[in-house]
């Protein structure tokens, strides 16, 4: 069983950063992909971004050279730095792990509000 903590997320003003941060316990070892989705109200779930165990990342479109996803696999942390966020980038984000035999586990969301 595998449980995610997220933290961070807030209100910011465009142009500003704000970090994110995600830490799996119990059966972590079960876990290759680590990402980042966002839903914004009226709006389907979309996938922001993701890092594997080896360290190969994905970004959509809309957030390339803005955001960064990195991880720690001692600690089973995914971070999501954001910069130069735009009010479109506004919605709930959530973690998501996906692992063997299926896994598949997502974080509690974290409000991200981008607004002056």
């Amino acid at each position: 069983q595998v449980q995610l903590v997220e933290s961070g997320g807030g209100l910011v003003q465009p142009g500003g950063s704000l970090r994110l941060s995600c830490a799996a316990s119990g059966s972590a070892v079960d876990i290759n992909v680590m990402g980042w989705y966002r839903q914004s109200p009226g709006k389907e779930r979309e996938l922001v971004t993701s890092i594997t165990r080896g360290n190969y990342t994905y970004y959509t479109a809309s957030v390339k050279g803005r955001f960064t996803i990195s991880r720690v696999n001692a600690k089973n942390t995914v971070y999501l730095q954001m910069n130069s966020l735009k009010p479109e980038d506004t919605a709930v984000y959530y973690c998501n792990v996906r692992g063997v035999a299926g896994l598949s586990v997502w974080g509690q969301g974290s409000q991200v509000t981008v607004s002056s």
